[in-house]
Order: structure tokens, then C-alpha cells, then sequence
């Protein structure tokens, strides 16, 4: 049991690390296009465990670097990650109404917008 309370803090403590990088890094909701951000972080913060951005964490812990550095890299895996579902969900391909509980971006946003948020998100990545 100590284990999995360890691994448990752990992955909650990373968590809250990549949710507060995301949120710092990412345009502001009330930033021009204000549509635009608000359909990017409405989909970055719909939930999710952010394992990818953990591992490379993790990964540069056990090198002997620190999580902070690595911050600008994890906040592009969430991002790309992010774009990944936005598109997967559109009408073309998988056409999901709901994602984690939550209206899918192009249900929220509408199609364009969502497309649009999925590049954003994309691009901002590199």
C-alpha cells in the first residue's frame, strides 16, 4: 500500500506541475481571438490524467534533471496530445459528441473553430 500511495502523490503532485504550465503558457482565454483560446483551453483542461507529460517527466528525473526544466517539452506533448483528440472527434473522422463527459470542441465551438483550436494547439507545440 505504500507504494501506490507514493506513485499516487507522485502522479498528483506532476499533475498539478503540468496543469499550472499549461495555464501559464497557454494564451489567456481572454486574448485575442478570445473564440479561438477559449476552445484551445477549454480541450487542454477537459481532464485527463497527463501521463505523457509525467513520463517525460519522470524520464528527466531519472537522469538527474529536474521537472522544471523539462516544462516547455511536456507543455508541446499535452498540446500535440490535445490536438490528436480535437481532430479524432471532428465530424470527418470519428464525429463524438462527448469526450471525457464533456461536449467535444466542435460541439462547443463548432467545426471551424475546432479545427482551428486542434492547429493552434499543433503549432504552438513547435
Amino acid at each position: 500500500m505504500a507504494h501506490t500511495s507514493r506513485l499516487e502523490e507522485y502522479l498528483a503532485e506532476k499533475r498539478r506541475l503540468v496543469d499550472k504550465a499549461l495555464d501559464d503558457m497557454l494564451p489567456a482565454e481572454h486574448n485575442e481571438p478570445v473564440l479561438l483560446h477559449q476552445a484551445m483551453r477549454y480541450s487542454v483542461f477537459a481532464g485527463g490524467k497527463r501521463l505523457r507529460p509525467i513520463l517525460a517527466i519522470a524520464s528527466a528525473e531519472t537522469v538527474g534533471g529536474d521537472s522544471k526544466s523539462v516544462l516547455p517539452l511536456v507543455v508541446a506533448i499535452e498540446c500535440i496530445h490535445t490536438y490528436s483528440l480535437i481532430h479524432d472527434d471532428l465530424p470527418a473522422m470519428d464525429n463524438d459528441d462527448l469526450r471525457r463527459g464533456r461536449l467535444t470542441a466542435h460541439r462547443m465551438y463548432g467545426e471551424a473553430v475546432a479545427i482551428l483550436a486542434g492547429d493552434a494547439l499543433l503549432t504552438f507545440a513547435f
